[in-house]
């Protein structure tokens, strides 16, 4: 299952990059292949400065070894050897008519002390942060994430629909960090999903990132904005900051336990705005983004 999870995970980056770099037609990616010192290593791919895409990243890793005391305790086992795979990307577009995207898709495997495998699992997900309110696209996006979800169990897409509005949250600022999507973790075998449904589930989440995101960015990268817009998507982007430094598991795991600092932190825009207590005019099309966010709604029945 590592071998065959793998091998879709590197295609499907080469694919995607594939697909940003024709609707960017000004940037590409480099890419920077690293290792990890314990065991496995990742391919990072970065595309910066580009006419549509101001800074993105699609990155893979494949990381094995001795599995963490702190990771240990997380997991509450005793197990020490693990094998860690996914795909991880952001994409913060220069328009701020565009939403900026963020998925993953990522599997585990744990070993007993005769290297059998012990546990194994599938996780991720894959959510929209507009900065303007399109709904149209939103419930495009929504409606692409149900239909991965209903060819399996018609009650996943409520499900991991529920755990991405609860997981990507500013509880501190009492507001969502976008407009939702989907979000799983530890999809084990069970009485309902062998482990080859799971993968077979992650498969077509993953190779629905696509045709989901994809479009609105085609159809928005065309239109028009200003500086003052401009300057709206990067104080949205303190708010994309602030969740991923203060909330997010994986970025804090990554950075209390030696992590590659560059892959962990790619996900940050490059340019942020912080102002003292901001708040959009009543009624203007910024305010209405923090209704959406403050109130997180159905977007499809």
């Amino acid at each position: 299952m590592k071998d065959k999870f793998y091998k879709h995970i590197v295609d499907l980056q080469k694919i995607i990059c594939s697909k940003f770099e024709k609707i960017d037609d000004s940037a590409v990616f480099n890419e920077d292949v690293w290792k990890r010192k314990e065991g496995g290593g990742g391919i990072t791919k970065i595309m910066e400065g580009g006419h549509v895409i101001e800074k993105g990243g699609v990155n893979i890793s494949k990381v094995y070894g001795k599995l963490p005391k702190s990771m240990q305790k997380q997991l509450n086992t005793n197990d020490k050897e693990f094998f860690a795979c996914g795909l991880s990307l952001v994409i913060h577009p220069m328009n701020p008519m565009i939403p900026t995207v963020h998925a993953n898709w990522r599997y585990f495997e744990m070993y007993d002390n005769k290297g059998n495998v012990s546990d194994s699992w599938f996780g991720g997900g894959l959510d929209l942060t507009p900065y303007y309110v399109f709904e149209d696209d939103i419930i495009h996006f929504h409606k692409i994430c149900k239909q991965t979800c209903d060819k399996y169990d018609i009650s996943f897409y409520k499900k991991f629909k529920q755990n991405c509005d609860d997981y990507f949250f500013n509880s501190h600022r009492k507001e969502a960090r976008g407009v939702g999507g989907l979000f799983f973790d530890y999809c084990k075998k069970n009485e309902k999903m062998t482990i080859e449904d799971w993968y077979n589930f992650i498969y077509d989440s993953s190779n629905s990132f696509i045709p989901s995101y994809i479009p609105l960015m085609e159809k928005r990268k065309i239109l028009d904005y200003t500086k003052s817009q401009k300057n709206w998507q990067e104080l949205r982007r303190g708010r994309y900051v602030e969740f991923n430094l203060v909330h997010d598991k994986g970025t804090l795991f990554g950075l209390k336990t030696n992590g590659r600092i560059e892959s962990i932190l790619m996900s940050l825009p490059p340019s942020v705005k912080w102002r003292y207590d901001y708040v959009p005019k009543k009624n203007s099309e910024e305010s209405k983004l923090i209704e959406i966010l403050t109130k997180p709604k159905n977007w499809i029945k």
